[in-house]
């Protein structure tokens, strides 16, 4: 189920990255930072729709070039995104959606995915094919990697493994049903993995040995306002949905850390049970945090929609300052303790 940490060159650290449609762009900016520093090693990533692409996109990068390649797979990705899009707003680092894009929305609560775009056009299919060699991927991940999906027919959570990575398998973690068409594999029907997981965090803490777990966050933990319009309405109880179960998982972490804390088995037990190992493994965990709270928190709605090259960098900017701050206030913790309080957090 697991094994005990290892002693490394490098410390290495598990990454959980939410999804967020164009704020992912924020998690490339992190993951830029993070490579740049170049003193933390990458175990296992797990990650929901854009979370899933920017770990996809970090394990290719790395395979093919290491860390100057996994910056040059990131970017490459993003900035296609950004110039592939069909209506983008003309404005500056706009954080709302094209007019042209906004309207074309509006018709998808008439309208099925299908009949939005009969020819099932997808600019995002072609990219992910173009960029990303899977079959190596599955062969070689220098990582091991966690893709959320939802199975659209019972709700349940599908994690993608290594070797089960497939240009399919990353389009059903981003598939919103009512924009994209059901992604189906094996005969089997997915939806984004965010209904059922933004991001899972239980894989990077049965199947890695790493201790340390960075949370990377884009959905706001506590939000400053409660909306009043039925739009903003709409949209909360969407982000509501989708935090839902990563809140619930973090809250049983916080509750297992707080009673594995209360234990009293002798030291000698706690090397020779199977229960007492996984006591063992839970105390051993040590979390962190970038939150995006600040950086996107202000932001319109509609703006993890919107597909411009100026917004992407910016975003990528800001997840890049917000992971060298953390970097200089939290580096040396990495390996010793946690600097992510789950009780007050998630309690």
């Amino acid at each position: 189920m697991f094994r005990e940490c290892q002693t490394v060159s490098e410390p290495r650290i598990n990454l959980a990255l939410q999804g967020g449609g164009a704020h992912g762009a924020f998690t490339w900016g992190v993951l830029d930072a993070l490579l740049e520093d170049g003193r933390c090693d990458f175990e296992g990533v797990s990650g929901t729709s854009a979370g899933a692409m920017n770990a996809v996109c970090l394990a290719h990068g790395l395979l093919a070039g290491g860390r100057d390649g996994a910056r040059q797979a990131l970017s490459d990705f993003w900035l296609a995104i950004a110039d592939s899009a069909p209506f983008q707003s003309k404005a500056a680092a706009s954080a709302s959606m094209a007019p042209a894009l906004k309207m074309m929305l509006q018709w998808a609560d008439h309208l099925t995915p299908e009949q939005l775009n009969p020819f099932d056009l997808n600019p995002l299919r072609d990219i992910i094919e173009q960029q990303i060699d899977f079959a190596r991927l599955r062969a070689e991940s220098p990582v091991k990697l966690f893709i959320a999906a939802t199975h659209a027919n019972s709700g349940k959570l599908r994690l993608f493994h290594n070797h089960e990575l497939s240009v399919d398998a990353l389009l059903a973690s981003a598939c919103l049903p009512t924009i994209h068409r059901t992604i189906h594999i094996d005969g089997q029907p997915y939806w984004d993995g965010g209904y059922s997981a933004n991001p899972a965090v239980f894989p990077l803490v049965y199947q890695c040995t790493s201790a340390d777990i960075l949370l990377v966050l884009l959905t706001p933990l506590r939000y400053s306002e409660t909306p009043d319009t039925a739009t903003e309405i709409r949209e909360r109880l969407r982000e509501l949905a989708f935090n839902s179960t990563f809140l619930r998982e973090m809250r049983m972490f916080a509750h297992l850390r707080e009673q594995i804390g209360e234990t009293t088995l002798p030291a000698w037990l706690l090397d020779r049970l199977p229960v007492a190992r996984l006591e063992r493994r839970f105390s051993q965990l040590r979390f962190h945090a970038i939150c995006a709270d600040s950086a996107l928190g202000d932001l319109p709605a509609d703006s993890k929609l919107a597909v411009n090259r100026p917004f992407f960098e910016k975003l990528r900017d800001q997840g890049r300052e917000h992971a060298q701050r953390w970097l200089d206030t939290h580096r040396a913790a990495i390996g010793r303790r946690s600097t992510l309080d789950l009780g007050k957090l998630f309690y």
